[in-house]
């Protein structure tokens, strides 16, 4: 099972003491060796948190990255090839929020190719609008996300899936039981041997719906991932 801890724009130097006791919990969970911690911090707290988790189960990940993997003229942007160089093992690619601001599928499917070609992971996001669902597209739409994002990618093994329903993350409401396993086979079905998430609105509430979903190989948590006490009882629930 995956645990990914997605900060968002929080968090300073400070802010890490809280990992302490996520690292102290993940040193008596029995179950620990049966799950993977990823943090994807902001950029800015990618290097201090890998030397933090060094010595621990958690591994990092950025939250995007530029699609070239050579230096170039890319005022703010940051490539895979640096982000490895920091301790970046993963990278979240088609993020709804990034979509949002003008993301393309054929622009995530360039930036999927040079995580990989540069030894890193994938995180790659996909997720239907509040729109989509109602017009009954939710599984085009995906469909449309996933072969133009996954188009010509070689290595997928080295890619996890987070379905994040656009509509879901931050308002609390989840999908019904019945909807997100429907979902979820027809995720797996399109792209075999690929571990599939999910994303959006995951907290200690609900946690005990969602893991009851057994299609369901791991969560993308957002906002109470910034909480090591939610997070650690996210992971708990989960095995109770």
């Amino acid at each position: 099972m995956y645990f990914i801890a997605n900060w968002k724009m929080f968090g300073g130097l400070s802010t890490l003491n809280s990992l302490k006791k996520v690292i102290k919990f993940l040193k008596i969970f029995k179950k620990s060796k049966n799950i993977k911690i990823i943090y994807c911090p902001p950029s800015t707290l990618i290097r201090p948190m890998f030397k933090k988790v060094i010595n621990s189960k958690i591994q990092i990940g950025a939250q995007n990255c530029h699609e070239s993997i050579t230096y170039g003229a890319s005022t703010g942007s940051i490539n895979p090839m640096m982000l490895k160089n920091v301790g970046a093992k993963y990278v979240i690619l088609g993020h709804s929020e990034n979509r949002e601001s003008g993301e393309t599928d054929k622009l995530i499917n360039s930036k999927i190719k040079a995580v990989i070609k540069s030894g890193l992971k994938v995180i790659f996001c996909i997720g239907e609008t509040i729109g989509q669902k109602r017009k009954k597209i939710t599984k085009k739409t995906l469909s449309k996300q996933i072969s133009i994002g996954l188009q010509n990618v070689k290595r997928r093994k080295n890619i996890v899936i987070a379905y994040e329903p656009v509509w879901s993350i931050g308002t609390g409401v989840i999908p019904k039981p019945d909807d997100l396993i429907n979902t979820i086979n027809f995720i797996k079905k399109k792209v075999r041997n690929i571990k599939v998430l999910y994303g959006g609105s995951v907290n200690p509430k609900n946690i005990n719906k969602l893991k009851l979903i057994k299609n369901i190989d791991g969560f993308l948590i957002g906002g109470a991932s910034q909480d090591p006490k939610k997070f650690i009882d996210i992971i708990k629930k989960t095995y109770n």
